[in-house]
């Protein structure tokens, strides 16, 4: 194994991370809603998979198009040229109008240039785009999962049991619970950080600092719960 193999994440290895959460998830909270969020993580990792593979490749067929729009048009401007003539000392109205039509094609012509110039970058940028709103989205679903569970009104020890409609768990469940939610934060995260690995492009790039600085935040705030939880028992457990 090289060490460039280390040196950048790998989409099989964290849909096998998601994977195993999963499981962890559905043999500790049977049928519970996050379950059912690292089901709906798994499924985006594939579109991931799929849109980083796309923008790490060159668009010939848009290229091309491209490039042979950009030549017809600068044919037209060739051709239509040599049509506008000026006499000297000419200052008639129609051949002021004449140039003004010329400068008005030749502006409009480099706008559609640089429009098509940019038509692979935009292109990419609204499919990254639509990728990245689907992570910010589960992102605050996570969120929502771990809203409901009140560390501090679970201070006493119970019978493990695991989640039921009500939310109602064990101070240990409740704490495996919570640290699943920020496993699935990290994870979302790391989605996110596959898409400029292979494509260099700043507003993308924004977009996924932007994601993984909220999953962080998430995870921060999270883990507050857990510590609050963790003083809980170790108050009641603590000596008298």
């Amino acid at each position: 194994m090289t060490s460039s193999q280390f040196r950048k994440l790998d989409e099989s290895k964290i849909v096998e991370s998601l994977t195993a959460l999963r499981d962890r998830i559905e043999n500790q909270f049977p049928d519970s809603g996050l379950g059912r969020v690292a089901d709906e993580l798994i499924a985006v990792a594939g579109e991931v998979a799929e849109c980083a593979e796309y923008l790490s490749r060159t668009n010939w067929p848009i290229r091309i198009f491209a490039g042979l729009l950009i030549a017809g048009m600068f044919l037209v401007l060739y051709l239509a040229g040599p049509r506008v003539e000026l006499p000297a000392g000419a200052h008639k109205f129609s051949d002021i109008q004449s140039i003004a039509a010329v400068f008005n094609i030749a502006a409009v012509s480099g706008v559609a240039v640089l429009f098509l110039l940019r038509l692979e970058t935009n292109l990419k940028r609204r499919r990254a785009h639509g990728v990245l709103h689907e992570l910010r989205s589960l992102a605050h679903v996570v969120d929502m999962h771990q809203l409901a569970k009140d560390p501090a009104g679970r201070r006493l020890p119970e019978p493990e049991i695991t989640e039921s409609p009500k939310g109602a768990m064990s101070p240990s469940s409740l704490g495996r619970y919570l640290d699943y939610c920020t496993d699935l934060l990290s994870l979302t995260g790391k989605l996110s950080a596959l898409l400029v690995q292979r494509y260099k492009d700043q507003e993308v790039l924004s977009e996924v600092n932007e994601i993984e600085a909220l999953t962080s935040a998430l995870s921060g705030r999270i883990w507050q719960r857990i510590q609050l939880l963790e003083s809980a028992l170790d108050a009641h457990t603590g000596p008298p």
